[in-house]
């Protein structure tokens, strides 16, 4: 019985793990063949933006040459048109540099040169104009290297080619960036096909695990546990008939009784023999430690911890108790090295009369017992020390943020910025020949740009001021309340009645003028007022300000209870900010009566 029992066990083992892998390793080949066809596909497409941004480039140039050479026409200044000379060249190269690229690519500017026979076809047409463009450029620049100041008059021909030639290339060029966009699109297309494809497969690729693997697994294990629970019933009914039963039998049936409730009620356990032998592992006990229930004649200590400190005290908890049994907590290691702590019993019982075990109960009261190391730590640890910590945190997230804030700022001021002004001057300079039918559309992106460049430097003005960090909180303060009344259209002044011009710390002062910030822009968002005023005064030992406004004012006992309204957040702001250089923060307001916040700072 015993040995069929055993080869049950095993040949359903067996046919598990095989089931089990040949699934696994079915659904990590769809996963890497899908990976490896996706990846695929996007290196394919990871210059096309490159080659889309360089396309669209050239349409800007070719306007910019046209724009240079005709300044060059105008200039009668020996030392102006050798400049205006050497930027045209520059410009010529660079244009003439990114088109070859885009026939032929280039490694520096990331084109790979495999275009389609459409591209191919319209760079063909195109060159025709670019040519043309290029050679009289070229034509231009030698006449005036060699005479520098001579005559519009002399490369006149020269200016009506590239005239001539501006507004085909600018078109051939628009559709050469629509045939890459759309070429692109195609890509993108195919790609979101073939995951639908890929997904298809998966799915069917789970249901058919379902159908062949799983289900008939789930059967074959139903059918065992069958077995085994007709064989325990046929047991029962034995020991019934025979109506003998030897001490050590009832010694046995209550221990195995005990050992069922034991696993039934508790997280983890094992048994072990008595030199410390796994001879069986807990489901828990396998996942907690990432051993093998199956696994055997591996000592227990080594399963619980990778130290050999710690195995050791294990080994010594076994070897002393196990006779008598043993309680209390014991700290291990996991494979991965994470720490762990057990409260864990040890109980030795006899499965059958003349062979012993031990039987391993525990439960992981790791977050227990670092809580209880935490609230150790944290009684020792002073008051002070606690609050030392946590200023040094907050300066140091308030530090970052203000870092952050000023990358922000001029990467939005040096780039975009730029890029829109330069946009707002292209869109000026370009000629048109019918002025009645496209002199409102150009007023429109005139209108339109200078909305833009307004944006960004409303945008860019949010962030750290410059003369915050270079000439105080006064000029500061000074900057903020003129370009807000200039952008909102509010009054808004400032006075500084003791004409206060010290410096202060580079963290007091950015907290000073943020809370400022938010008192003025919670008066322009929430309280609808006209007139804002700020004022400044200092004494020997307190800096105080002073945000009036004529709004529609609130109720502050409310404020308390706002985190996600009006108000609630930026308050919490203030405050926070304020408690952090130590200052006070006052707030008075009535409804339809306006509001006024005050702020106290200690002088260093």
């Amino acid at each position: 019985m015993s040995k069929n029992g055993n080869s049950l066990d095993q040949r359903t083992f067996d046919k598990l793990s095989r089931l089990y892998i040949i699934a696994l390793s079915a659904v990590a080949l769809s996963v890497i063949v899908s990976q490896i066809l996706i990846r695929k596909h996007l290196n394919t497409q990871q210059s096309d933006s490159t080659v889309i941004n360089i396309a669209g480039r050239q349409r800007m140039l070719s306007q910019k040459l046209t724009k240079e050479v005709f300044s060059l026409s105008i200039v009668d200044n020996q030392e102006k048109r050798g400049a205006l000379k050497k930027e045209f060249k520059n410009t010529l190269q660079l244009w003439e540099s990114s088109h070859d690229a885009l026939q032929k690519g280039n490694d520096s500017l990331g084109l790979p040169g495999n275009n389609s026979d459409v591209i191919i076809a319209m760079f063909k047409d195109i060159n025709l104009s670019f040519n043309a463009i290029k050679e009289a450029s070229f034509s231009i620049i030698k006449t005036i290297e060699n005479n520098p100041m001579v005559p519009t008059s002399v490369f006149a021909d020269e200016l009506e080619v590239i005239q001539q030639n501006e507004a085909a290339f600018l078109l051939q060029m628009d559709q050469i960036v629509n045939q890459f966009d759309l070429e692109a699109e195609e890509k993108v297309a195919w790609l979101r096909n073939l995951e639908t494809v890929l997904m298809a497969i998966t799915l069917l690729l789970l249901l058919a695990e379902l159908l062949f693997i799983f289900w008939p697994a789930a059967k074959t294990v139903k059918n065992n546990l069958s077995e085994l629970l007709e064989a325990e019933k046929k047991a029962k009914e034995m020991a019934y008939n025979a109506d003998v039963l030897s001490e050590a039998k009832e010694k046995s049936i209550k221990e195995l009784r005990a050992l069922s409730h034991a696993i039934d009620e508790t997280l983890l356990f094992a048994r072990i023999a008595p030199n410390g032998v796994v001879t069986h592992m807990g489901n828990k006990f396998s996942r907690l430690f990432k051993f093998s229930k199956f696994n055997t004649n591996v000592l227990f200590s080594e399963v619980l911890s990778i130290h050999e400190k710690e195995q050791t005290i294990i080994d010594d908890i076994v070897s002393k108790h196990k006779k008598t049994g043993w309680q209390g907590e014991v700290r291990a290691t996991t494979k991965e090295g994470v720490r762990v702590w057990l409260e864990m019993s040890i109980i030795p019982f006899s499965p059958t009369g003349d062979t012993s075990e031990l039987l391993i109960i525990a439960s992981e009261i790791t977050s227990k017992k670092a809580g209880q190391i935490e609230i150790e730590r944290l009684t020792k640890a002073s008051f002070e020390e606690k609050m030392s910590q946590q200023k040094t945190i907050s300066s140091k997230i308030i530090e970052n943020q203000e870092k952050e804030q000023n990358r922000i700022a001029k990467d939005v001021h040096d780039g975009i910025g730029q890029m829109l002004t330069g946009l707002k001057y292209n869109l000026e300079s370009i000629d048109i020949s019918d002025i009645d039918k496209t002199a409102v559309k150009i007023e429109h992106l005139k209108e339109l740009t200078a909305n833009i460049i307004k944006g960004v430097r409303t945008a860019t003005f949010n962030l750290t001021p410059p003369e915050l960090t270079d000439y105080g909180i006064v000029p500061a303060i000074t900057k903020l309340t003129q370009e807000l009344s200039k952008l909102t259209g509010k009054h808004i002044v400032f006075y500084n009645k003791t004409d206060f011009i010290d410096r202060q710390d580079s963290l007091a002062e950015i907290n000073i003028y943020r809370i400022v910030q938010e008192a003025i822009n919670n008066a322009i968002k929430y309280a609808d007022s006209t007139h804002i005023i700020v004022s400044l005064s200092h004494s020997k030992d307190i800096l105080s300000i002073v945000i009036d406004d004529d709004g529609k004012g609130f109720d502050p006992s409310k404020v308390k209870n706002v985190k996600n309204g009006e108000g609630g957040m930026g308050m919490t702001f203030m405050k926070e900010r304020i408690k952090y250089i130590n200052g006070r923060l006052f707030l008075n307001s009535e409804i339809g009566k306006g509001t006024r916040v005050t702020l106290n700072i200690p002088l260093n």
